[in-house]
């Protein structure tokens, strides 16, 4: 009788275990009775199940990080390419995601590589390196729409890096030499029509009092004189000399 008692106590214990189940904050799950799905998603909270009767699926209805492997892309403009990414989703349908796809991470991951593909296919290697934001954007409106049948939601997708060729990466490094030798070529030419500028204004101020052009003069003949150098030539101007000129005429 006591081993009856024990053998029954076992017993209740299986089918509480079995019967009762516990969903986390994030957790939703579909149940399956005989094969044929109860409805709304369950949870969270508790769950109590038909032994033998019932089968429960669970789902994370938290957001998903996949990194997709680097992908062959040819560019728009002929460049081969060696591209990774990082893609977001959550599940907001849990229903969806069970009975419409097999398996809803596998097919978001290959549908993401395959759009990877043809989207930076479109543009050109300037694009990629440029625009990446603007095809962020693109990617990830693509995939919301195509994973909407699923009860996915694309959060974002992240382009990671961009392999290029190394002749390319060649090519970019001389495109880049020669993009900062022009700039500082024209900015040198900037400075010396500024200086130009200066010295025609100066000049203009100057020629208009004879007095101004004296003082110059000496002020150049003292800076020349605290460099010690042995030997100083300095310009006399021909005003200075007028008077002198017009006596001997005389």
């Amino acid at each position: 009788m006591t081993s009856g008692i024990f053998i029954l106590f076992i017993l209740a214990l299986v089918f509480l275990a079995s019967s009762v189940k516990v969903l986390q904050e994030y957790e939703r799950a579909i149940v399956f009775r005989l094969g044929r799905a109860l409805g709304a998603p369950k949870g969270p909270g508790l769950i109590i199940l038909i032994p033998v009767l019932d089968r429960m699926v669970r789902i994370s209805t938290r957001t998903i990080t996949t990194e997709i492997e680097p992908q062959d892309v040819i560019s728009r403009d002929n460049v081969s390419l060696k591209v990774s990414a990082v893609l977001y989703f959550r599940v907001i349908d849990p229903y969806k995601a069970i009975i419409n796809i097999e398996n809803y991470m596998y097919a978001t991951s290959q549908l993401a590589q395959t759009h990877l593909r043809s989207v930076l296919g479109q543009h050109t290697l300037d694009d990629l390196l440029t625009e990446r934001d603007k095809i962020n954007d693109q990617l990830q409106q693509i995939l919301d729409q195509n994973t909407d049948s699923w009860g996915i939601k694309v959060a974002s997708v992240e382009v990671k890096h961009i392999d290029l060729p190394q002749e390319m990466q060649r090519a970019m490094a001389r495109e880049a030499e020669s993009e900062r030798e022009r700039r500082a070529k024209i900015i040198s030419a900037e400075g010396e029509l500024q200086s130009a500028a200066k010295l025609r204004e100066a000049a203009d101020t100057l020629s208009q009092n004879a007095v101004s052009v004296q003082l110059r003069y000496l002020q150049t003949l003292s800076d020349i004189s605290s460099e010690h150098n042995s030997t100083i030539v300095f310009p006399i101007p021909v005003e200075l000399l007028k008077p002198f000129l017009e006596g001997k005429k005389s």
